[in-house]
């Protein structure tokens, strides 16, 4: 839907302007909608807060409404760390994070409930005590916070790039450079929206993303990646879009790959326990089809 901003809406905030033409729904629905990206201003990515004037264009795009209940599910999960404030999950490949349209069970969360007594509620009940989020086809650690204090702490950790987060893939080609620092804003594919790509300065939302080799094999590279921002697809955009070196499996931004299964693992988490001050490292193996692909290649 697009509306287009009359007199009497010059200055009022993005999020009150929304909620007075969709009066079904809540404001944080509404803020949810605009930090998600499925409302723009002028064709750009802005702040819920972001005054409105004349002549403006708002354009929404409103995801199904649904209710989904998150229940506890007994499903299998590694947890790697574990204390009173926190837990370290190592996610498998093929797990989504949490319930959504299309994914209203067999979730992380699913198996959190039932695994954990205490969760985090900052982000509500369909996101209890997630603290960040892995895509669906990345395996590896997840920070998951059991209580409010924590989850406060180990957040603005993250938005101060205190806490380290490490990922090692395998991409497509030889990548030349040894390593880099790739800096970018990132946003919404206008084409093809469940993918994401890099905009202009002016739009989106800031990316970087720290990259090494680790070795190359013949005709492929696997890569050390250290997130610095931690925006939605972001190693896979930049290894795809910058780079130009899409990662192994990964069938969104590589359709022609020949292997299934994305080879991208977040193996090492560095960070600060939110009551001791004590840093903490935790490592995560990468999985057995992810080293199976790697001696294939070694032995060629």
């Amino acid at each position: 839907m697009i509306f287009q901003v009359e007199e009497k809406d010059v200055g009022k905030r993005l999020d009150i302007f929304l909620l007075e033409k969709f009066s079904n729904l809540s404001r944080s629905h509404i803020k949810n909608m605009i930090d998600g990206e499925n409302v723009s201003l002028n064709g750009k990515y802005v702040k819920a807060g972001e005054k409105l004037r004349l002549n403006d264009k708002v354009q929404a795009e409103m995801p199904a409404l649904q209710e989904v209940k998150t229940k506890p599910e007994n499903i299998p999960i590694e947890i790697v760390y574990e204390d009173d404030d926190l837990a370290v999950i190592n996610k498998p490949q093929g797990m989504v994070v949490h319930a959504g349209a299309g994914n209203t069970s067999g979730t992380l969360v699913n198996a959190l409930l039932y695994k954990l007594k205490n969760l985090s509620g900052i982000n509500g009940k369909l996101r209890p005590g997630i603290v960040h989020r892995l895509d669906k086809n990345t395996s590896g650690l997840l920070l998951v916070a059991k209580n409010d204090f924590a989850h406060n702490s180990l957040a603005k950790q993250i938005a101060e790039k205190s806490c380290k987060r490490s990922y090692i893939a395998l991409l497509e080609g030889t990548l030349k450079e040894q390593a880099g620092t790739i800096t970018t804003h990132i946003a919404r594919d206008k084409k093809h929206r469940t993918l994401m790509n890099v905009c202009p300065d002016n739009e989106g939302k800031l990316a970087i993303t720290e990259y090494k080799v680790l070795k190359y094999y013949n005709g492929y590279t696997l890569v050390e990646f250290n997130l610095k921002t931690g925006r939605t697809h972001q190693i896979r955009v930049h290894a795809s879009r910058v780079l130009h070196r899409p990662i192994v499996g990964d069938k969104e931004y590589n359709p022609t790959t020949k292997i299934n299964g994305q080879l991208l693992h977040a193996y090492k988490l560095e960070f600060t326990q939110p009551h001791t001050e004590k840093r903490i490292v935790v490592k995560a193996p990468i999985p057995d089809y992810f080293e199976k692909v790697l001696k294939k290649m070694q032995e060629k």
